[in-house]
């Protein structure tokens, strides 16, 4: 089993906690729900999403022996390694998708760091990124990498501080990197924790993985949870961890993510960006088991002003 060492996952606390503060923990009030449910929302994180965690981790690792990183990402994980970057004045390239969130694309231009539009989607990205780093550059997977895998774990570990009983989380799920780093935080937990990771059913590029026991190349469909879409690249460890670990993996479908992005901001008054709403969506679907308090990750916030605005309007 590719279990990342612990020694891997301490140190990834140990990081975390010395450069960024917890995110909450809110009580959220689900109508039709008895069971409690709350919202682990990591829109509070200085770039707006979870990816932070795991960019900190990965830069305190590398960035001892000077080698400059570059990376691929949507959006989100190219800002945790911007953020981090900024933090150690380390060097960095970021390659994001040239039709990607403009939110993402606009807060990324804030930082100190080279970056790199290209075509072609997220796999465009990855491998103009990928080209890069055959250059001598170090690759940082936003989920292939051990450092930014144990990073994301230190999410469920702030969650179980905070519970005595056993709980439900549930993670939107796109390349598995937060999914495989919650499963391996989750069995060091005190608490039982059970895992249900949630995949867009524009992409299934993890449950596809796990099923087949290989990586698998899937189609990729249009959706606003830009951060849940994108095939693996080879070698990736995250469906291994998934598999073994026995996370349950559902997907739902784009109208439900909608929704879920209205309701955050209706109910709870959070903003929360298509790949965030997944969980909620999962939870309104009847996909959850209900036996005990559930927790939904809500990934990240940055979600472009105008699809926010027009998905406010829909009934």
């Amino acid at each position: 089993m590719p279990l990342i060492a612990d020694a891997i996952l301490d140190q990834a606390r140990e990081t975390v906690t010395r450069t960024l503060a917890p995110t909450p923990l809110l009580p959220f009030h689900a109508a039709g729900l008895d069971v409690p449910v709350f919202l682990k929302y990591e829109g509070a994180q200085p770039t707006g999403s979870f990816k932070v965690r795991g960019g900190v981790t990965a830069l305190t690792a590398y960035a001892a022996n000077g080698t400059p990183v570059v990376t691929a990402s949507a959006g989100n994980h190219a800002l945790g390694i911007a953020h981090a970057s900024r933090l150690l004045g380390a060097k960095s390239t970021v390659v994001v998708p040239e039709a990607g969130s403009p939110a993402k694309i606009s807060a990324l231009r804030t930082y100190p760091v080279d970056l790199v539009l290209a075509p072609g989607g997220y796999d465009g990205a990855e491998a103009k990124a990928l080209e890069l780093a055959a250059g001598g550059m170090k690759f940082v997977s936003a989920y292939n990498d051990p450092y930014v895998i144990a990073g994301q774990s230190t999410l469920v570990g702030e969650v179980a501080d905070s519970f005595g009983d056993d709980f439900t989380i549930v993670v939107p799920t796109g390349s598995g990197g937060l999914l495989a780093g919650t499963a391996l935080g989750a069995r060091r937990a005190k608490p039982d924790v059970r895992v249900v990771g949630v995949e867009s059913a524009a992409c299934h590029a993890v449950s596809s993985a796990v099923a087949a026991g290989h990586l698998v190349t899937v189609p990729v469909g249009e959706t606003i949870a830009d951060g849940l879409v994108g095939n693996l690249e080879p070698g990736t460890i995250t469906p291994d961890i998934v598999r073994e670990a026995g996370v349950a993996l559902v997907d739902v479908d784009e109208p439900a993510i909608r929704r879920s992005v209205r309701e955050f901001a209706l109910t709870a008054g959070l903003v929360a960006e298509g790949s965030s709403a997944a969980a909620l969506a999962a939870l309104r679907a009847g996909l959850v088991p209900l036996d005990r308090p559930i927790v939904l990750v809500v990934s990240g916030r940055n979600i472009a002003a105008e699809l926010l605005a027009t998905i406010l309007t829909e009934g």
